[in-house]
């Protein structure tokens, strides 16, 4: 190397041990500061590690520890779950207060049982009713809790069903003979046979079904989802709460379209007027809604945001649209204008199953509250 310098300069004399010199210090500072960066990034990456774990990855301080080493409220958690449910910007807002005002930490969790979902949700109505200042805007904050609440319901609810030994007691039913459908009440489902309420004639004796009848029995959980199921009837007997029909218990399960709004089970007398559609103008489009002054009754078997079960005597067919009003505890009352889906016989009565077409926002908040048990 010397040899080849002193050739292409022969007439000046170099110092090559101050090139060598200077090489060497121009490596030893570059390998430290190559070591620098690299324990920089393993420091990076431990602390990557360590948010990971505690659900911080991606976070600028919504969800951290403390000094006293508590995990608080992750804010970008809550909006991935919220997101991935449809859920638009006022919904995750109500969301985020539900959560924040049981102190939750952890959103997945708490979405993910219905447990926890019902506790946080009733204290927040709880909160909301003690905090509105008008009624205009109790109405309208409940309404946004409890639209939350049911896409909640709809979005994580995996309830199953895969035996009619897992019918819980007291559920309401359809028995269906050849085109006959009978609605009924599942009795138990924990013996050796499937005991139901045996369906009534209209001359209000029991109907006769002879053994090994064929049937379809179709219910829905307290999730509203829906099942049906094919058996056969084993016999029918007298207890002193009414005649039972014995059913073959089955395994085979099979999945009905669900229901949109939870349900609930109940008796309320209600009243209901025939509501007659009448058509204005010369075009017929403008229509005008008539209520018929006669005044039916009849008692609710179930209700949710999207209908409801009435038994009554009054001959109403299928596609009768209804005003119906009943009084909660509290003396307010619950209006809306339904429409007849079927209409079953029971004996002597009838019951309607009944789609809503309209509910005022305050009567919506009331059956809400009715059916998710939030009321005192």
């Amino acid at each position: 190397m010397k040899s080849l310098i002193f050739t292409m300069l022969p007439l000046q004399v170099v110092d090559v041990s101050s090139f060598w010199k200077s090489r060497n210090t121009y490596s030893g500072d570059a390998w430290l500061f190559a070591v620098g960066i690299g324990i920089i990034i393993a420091v990076l990456l431990i602390i990557n590690i360590l948010r990971t774990k505690f659900h911080l990855a991606g976070l600028t301080g919504t969800q951290s520890t403390n000094s006293s080493g508590r995990r608080r409220f992750s804010t970008f958690a809550l909006h991935r779950l919220t997101n991935s449910m449809g859920m638009d910007r006022e919904q995750t807002k109500m969301l985020e207060f539900v959560l924040k005002n049981d102190a939750v930490i952890d959103p997945e969790r708490s979405l993910s049982s219905p447990t926890l979902l019902d506790r946080h949700f009733k204290r927040a109505f709880r909160t909301i009713e003690r905090t509105a200042i008008s009624e205009d805007e109790l109405n309208s904050r409940l309404a946004v809790l409890f639209a939350v609440r049911n896409i909640i319901e709809v979005s994580l609810n995996t309830t199953t069903t895969t035996s009619t030994r897992k019918i819980p007691e007291n559920s309401a039913a359809v028995l269906t003979v050849g085109e006959t459908n009978y609605p009924i009440k599942v009795i138990s489902s924990q013996g050796d046979a499937l005991i139901v309420q045996n369906p009534m004639s209209h001359s209000g004796g029991p109907v006769h079904f002879e053994r090994g009848s064929r049937v379809s029995l179709s219910f829905y959980t307290k999730t509203s989802k829906g099942f049906s199921v094919d058996s056969r009837v084993l016999g029918s007997s007298e207890t002193t709460s009414g005649p039972i029909l014995q059913l073959v218990h089955s395994g085979q399960i099979k999945r009905l379209s669900n229901r949109r709004f939870r349900r609930r089970q109940t008796v309320i007398s209600t009243s209901f007027y025939c509501v007659h559609v009448e058509e204005l103008g010369r075009r017929r489009k403008e229509k005008k809604m008539i209520v018929d002054k006669r005044k039916f009754s009849g008692n609710i078997l179930d209700i949710s945001i999207g209908g409801c079960s009435i038994k009554t005597s009054a001959p109403l067919n299928t596609g009768q649209r209804l005003k119906i009003e009943f009084t909660r505890e509290d003396n307010s009352v619950v209006a809306a204008l339904g429409e007849v889906l079927r209409a079953n016989r029971s004996g002597v009565s009838t019951i309607m199953n009944i789609k809503f077409l309209r509910i005022p926002r305050k009567s919506l908040n009331s059956i809400n509250t009715m059916v998710y048990e939030y009321a005192e």
